[in-house]
């Protein structure tokens, strides 16, 4: 998994795997989700996302047990 910020767009984009993408869909308002030939989810990108994320330069993560 990878995130990313481009300051010039203010758009975040984790990318689950890197795969080709077959098509695109807003699932929200500034949220759109990326999907690969075999439907799956391969990125999310979120536009303006200075208005929405507190830390654009910052990112913590979790791993689970």
């Amino acid at each position: 998994m990878k995130v990313t910020y481009d300051q010039e767009t203010d758009t975040v984009t984790i990318t689950l795997r890197e795969e080709r993408i077959k098509e695109s869909d807003e699932i929200r308002p500034g949220v759109i989700a990326d999907f690969g030939f075999d439907g799956g989810i391969v990125r999310f990108e979120i536009l303006d996302a200075s208005k929405v994320v507190q830390n654009t330069h910052e990112m913590q993560f979790a791993l689970g047990e």
